[in-house]
């Protein structure tokens, strides 16, 4: 059975399971009865809207999928869904955190990791990028694993293949998203760049020292170091705005540094 035949009470009990916290616990925290959530989750008894976002904002479901769970108790969907360009304040505060982000290159990402907007340095990184990549939209996981893609110039390819494996498990397990395994099957799927295995023993022993893993990149300008930061949007009341995420990259060395700033003075 998909997600879309599941019944409210099924879905709320695959959030819960998926939230790896029993009935009591959760029936507690939403000061609501087990034996209420029990029969919730069987059919038994039918949820009000309130209960829904009640248990909703227990289990922190994504307001994609509470909108999902409104549907099958037989509700409207609570929670717009608008193109970013029409998100007034939002879009005014990505597009803030972007630029003000520069010399260094960001990006706004959804839950996909799709692109939705990029500052001018992020621009200039992925500017070799085939169309091919692009469509129909631009995957930020994609491009940098891809064989037509980074992947030839990711020094510790390996290392940063597996981290960006666990990524896309953890946000799949999170939100569920449509789309999370397919891309995560594609990325599993990717042949490794020549010399990949090679060469992550002697990345290792340089970069030991720093407290995340860096993206290390062989560019034009260089060998450059990259650590990233993610930021999102509080209290989101959009599922726009939800599934929004700024993935701002930080020079993790001062020759990476020095680069990004000569070429934002050019």
């Amino acid at each position: 059975m998909t997600t879309a035949q599941l019944s409210v009470g099924e879905l709320l009990r695959d959030w819960r399971e998926r939230r790896r916290r029993s009935q009591l616990e959760v029936a507690i925290a939403a000061e609501v009865s087990a034996r209420h959530l029990s029969f919730i989750e069987t059919g038994r008894s039918g949820p009000s809207r309130t209960m829904i976002e009640r248990l909703c904002e227990e289990l922190e479901v994504p307001l994609r999928e509470r909108n999902r769970l409104y549907l099958a108790a037989g509700f409207a969907p609570v929670h717009q869904e608008r193109p970013l360009d029409d998100l007034g304040v939002a879009r005014s505060a990505v597009e803030a955190v972007l630029t003000a982000h520069e010399p260094y290159p960001a990006c706004a990402v959804d839950v996909r990791w799709d692109m939705v907007a990029t500052n001018r340095p992020m621009d200039l990184f992925l500017a070799p990028l085939p169309d091919a990549l692009r469509q129909p939209r631009l995957n930020m996981l994609r491009a940098t694993l891809h064989p037509d893609g980074l992947a030839s110039q990711v020094r510790n390819y390996t290392q940063w293949r597996a981290h960006v494996v666990r990524r896309i498990r953890r946000q799949l397990d999170r939100t569920a998203a449509d789309g999370l395994a397919e891309l995560l099957e594609d990325v599993e799927g990717y042949p490794a760049p020549a010399g990949a295995g090679v060469e992550a023993p002697a990345v290792t022993a340089r970069d030991g020292a720093l407290p995340v893993l860096p993206l290390l990149l062989r560019t034009s300008l260089g060998d450059l170091s990259f650590l990233y930061v993610l930021s999102v949007i509080g209290a989101p009341r959009d599922v726009t705005v939800d599934e929004i995420a700024v993935e701002a990259m930080f020079p993790a060395d001062d020759a990476t540094r020095e680069a990004l700033l000569a070429i934002s003075h050019e």
